[in-house]
């Protein structure tokens, strides 16, 4: 980077998360965070305020998850790094990040070494790939045939998809996701549709088959 300092936005809902990261970061001499957002609209403002060359961000936000965020990032600001640092496991949002156009994935159990290097990477202008984040690309290509079902789910339903499979009922869907009732179930039915299942059960056996299965926070 010349010298020059590398300039963070931290998007995350929870404020303990946010100091923790901060706290990591400022380990490394050419990182500062300059800015913090505890949701999607926040941080959308605050990288539209400029002087931002890293964001660091959460998939699991309140009201618009971390996925809309990016793809709105993407959007606006194609040039900016995004690196999602989630509790989810690689093997449910990697890919997905990726695609969206993600810079990199990690997952928050990660090394406090690993996520400095993860970020410098990125602030570079490269593509940060731990092993199993690799291993799931390698996967992903060796299948050349049509996209999986859940694939075809937009942010927003994977989301709720990954929630029914993790055994929550739509009323506990509808408050973690600052959505109502009527919403999540008509994301339900269309989960089931593109996914080819009739109930719940089948839902969350359809998510362990294709190993998505874990817990959603």
């Amino acid at each position: 980077m010349g010298g020059r300092m590398i300039r963070l936005l931290i998007c995350d809902d929870h404020a303990i998360v946010r100091q923790g990261l901060r706290l990591v970061l400022a380990d490394a001499p050419d990182m500062v965070v300059a800015a913090e957002a505890a949701d999607g609209p926040e941080a959308i403002r605050r990288v539209r305020a400029g002087g931002i060359d890293v964001l660091l961000l959460d998939v699991a936000l309140p009201g618009r998850d971390g996925l809309d965020v990016l793809k709105q990032i993407q959007q606006e600001f194609p040039k900016l790094p995004v690196l999602v640092v989630s509790t989810y496991p690689e093997r449910q949002y990697a890919l997905r990040c990726l695609r969206l156009g993600a810079a990199g994935y990690l997952n928050k159990g990660a090394d406090p070494a690993e996520l400095v290097a993860a970020t410098r990477k990125v602030a570079q202008g490269g593509m940060f790939v731990n092993p199993t984040v690799a291993e799931a690309l390698a996967s992903a290509l060796r299948k050349d045939t049509d996209r999986a079902p859940h694939d075809l789910l937009s942010p927003r339903e994977y989301q709720v998809f990954l929630q029914i499979a993790a055994g929550k009922s739509l009323s506990e869907i509808a408050a973690r996701m600052s959505l109502s009732l009527n919403t999540v179930s008509t994301y339900r039915a269309r989960i089931m549709e593109k996914i080819d299942t009739h109930n719940d059960v089948e839902t969350a056996l359809y998510a362990v088959r294709h190993h998505l299965a874990g817990v959603a926070s």
